[in-house]
C-alpha cells in the first residue's frame, strides 16, 4: 500500500482549505509592508479583494492554449460519455448510488478554470467582504487595510490561482456556503494541462483520461451519495469563517492588530504545524485540522477507488502510475518553494497521509471497514487517527465488531 499511495495525479487542492489559509498569509505580508509611507489614496471602504486585479494576474500567467467552440463541444461530449462509463464502475465498487446523473461536465482551458474558481471564491468571501465594507472611518489603520492589505491579498489570490491553473488536471466542484442545491456539483477537466502531461509522459490518451475521471467521479459519490457529508463540511467551514471574520476585524485595527496575529506564530508551540497554522488561535487551529482530516479522507478515498478499479480496468495502469511518481519526484525548486510558501505542500502531504490511512484500513480489515468511514461524521478519523490508524480502529471498528 505504500507504493500505491505514491501514485497520485495532480488534482485540484481543495479551494476551501486554500481560502482558510489566506488571512494568515495576508497578516504576515501586511505587517512587513506596513513600513511603506504612501498609501496611494486607497479607498478604505473597498472590498477585501480586488477581484479584477486577482483575475488579471492569474490570466496573465496563463495566456494561450484556449479552446475553440467546436473543441469545447467535442470535449464536453467526450468527458460526459467518459463519466457515463465510470459511474456504474464506481457504483459497483463502492455500493453507493448517485441521486442524479453527472451531466454538468465540462472541458476547460486554463482561463475557464480561473474564472470558475474566482466566482466560487467570491461566494465564499461574501461574509468577509460584508464585514470589510462596514464603515471604517478615515484613520491610518483603515487606509492601511484598504490599501496595502487589499493589494497583498488580491495578488496572493491571483498568483495562487494562476499557479494552480497551469497544473490542475481535473476538479469536482460542489458549491459550499451558497444557495445551490447538491444537484449542482460540476466536473471540470482542464484540457491543455491534460494534453501537456499526456505528451510529456507519453501516456495512452483514453486510459489516462479514464484514470482522471475515476478520481473526480468518486468525489461526486462521496459528497452526493452520502447526504451528511456536504452539510457537515459546510458547518465546519461556517465555524471557521467566524474565526476568519475575527482576524479580519483585528487586522482593521492597524499595526496593533496585525502584530497580534503575527505574534501568535512567535509565541506558539508549532510542533509539526505549518507556519499558516501557527498564526491561528488554538480553537481555530483545531477546526482547521478537522477540516484537513475530512479532506484527507475525501482525497485518499478517491485515490483508493481510482487505484483499485484502475488496476482491473486499465491495461497500462502500472505504467501510468510509475510515470506520475517519477514526475512528482522531479518537481523543480521553484515549484517546491512556491508550495511551501503558500501552504500547498502541507495539503499535498495531508492527502498522502489520507491515502495511506485508507489503504491500511482496507489491507488489514477489508472494504467493509473502509465503508464505516461514511456512516456519519462521528466515524470520520481525526488527524491523529489518520497518522495512527490503529486508534481509529479501536474507536470505530472495535465497537462495530463487538456489537
Amino acid at each position: 500500500t505504500g507504493n500505491q499511495a505514491q501514485h497520485r495525479p495532480k488534482f485540484a487542492p481543495d479551494r476551501r482549505l486554500l481560502a482558510a489559509g489566506v488571512v494568515a498569509g495576508v497578516a504576515a505580508g501586511v505587517w512587513v509592508s506596513s513600513k511603506v509611507k504612501s498609501l496611494g489614496g486607497a479607498d478604505p471602504n473597498a472590498g477585501l479583494i480586488d477581484w479584477d486585479q486577482a483575475r488579471g494576474i492569474a490570466i496573465n500567467m496563463n495566456r494561450g492554449q484556449t479552446l475553440t467552440a467546436p473543441e469545447r463541444d467535442r470535449l464536453d461530449a467526450y468527458y460526459r460519455e467518459l463519466g457515463d462509463r465510470c459511474v456504474p464502475i464506481v457504483q459497483k465498487f463502492t455500493g453507493v448510488e448517485l441521486p442524479r446523473s453527472l451531466d454538468q461536465t465540462f472541458a476547460f482551458d486554463r482561463v475557464d478554470w480561473i474564472n470558475a474558481n474566482l466566482e466560487a471564491f467570491k461566494l465564499m468571501f461574501v461574509p468577509i467582504e460584508a464585514l470589510n465594507s462596514e464603515s471604517s472611518g478615515k484613520s491610518f489603520a483603515a487606509k492601511l487595510w484598504g490599501g496595502i492589505n487589499r493589494s497583498v491579498i488580491s495578488a496572493e489570490v491571483g498568483l495562487m490561482l494562476g499557479y494552480l491553473a497551469r497544473r490542475v488536471l481535473g476538479q469536482y466542484d460542489l458549491a459550499l456556503l451558497g444557495k445551490e442545491s447538491v444537484s449542482n456539483g460540476k466536473l471540470y477537466y482542464v484540457e491543455p494541462n491534460i494534453q501537456l502531461v499526456e505528451r510529456t509522459l507519453e501516456l495512452p490518451a483514453d486510459e489516462f483520461r479514464m484514470w482522471l475521471a475515476l478520481h473526480e467521479i468518486t468525489h461526486a459519490f462521496e459528497f452526493e451519495g452520502h447526504p451528511w457529508v456536504r452539510p457537515h463540511f459546510n458547518a465546519l467551514l461556517e465555524r471557521y469563517f467566524e474565526f476568519f471574520k475575527a482576524d479580519v476585524d483585528q487586522l482593521r485595527q492597524g499595526m496593533r492588530g496585525m502584530k497580534a496575529i503575527v505574534d501568535r506564530a512567535r509565541s506558539s508551540d508549532r510542533g509539526d504545524a505549518s507556519w499558516i497554522e501557527a498564526m491561528m488561535v488554538p480553537e481555530q487551529r483545531a477546526l482547521f485540522t478537522e477540516m484537513q482530516a475530512l479532506m484527507c479522507v475525501v482525497e485518499g478515498y478517491s485515490n483508493y477507488v481510482m487505484n483499485a478499479v484502475g488496476k482491473q480496468l486499465l491495461p497500462n495502469f502500472s505504467s501510468i502510475a510509475a510515470k506520475f511518481e517519477r514526475r512528482k519526484r522531479e518537481r523543480g525548486f521553484a515549484e517546491q518553494l512556491f508550495a511551501r510558501l503558500t501552504g500547498l505542500d502541507m495539503k499535498l502531504e495531508q492527502y498522502r497521509l489520507g491515502e495511506e490511512f485508507i489503504d491500511r484500513v482496507a489491507a488489514l480489515y477489508g472494504p467493509d471497514a473502509v465503508d464505516q468511514i461514511w456512516v456519519g461524521a462521528e466515524n470520520m478519523p481525526t488527524m491523529e487517527e489518520i497518522r495512527n490508524p490503529d486508534k481509529w480502529t479501536e474507536r470505530v471498528l472495535a465497537p462495530v465488531a463487538a456489537g
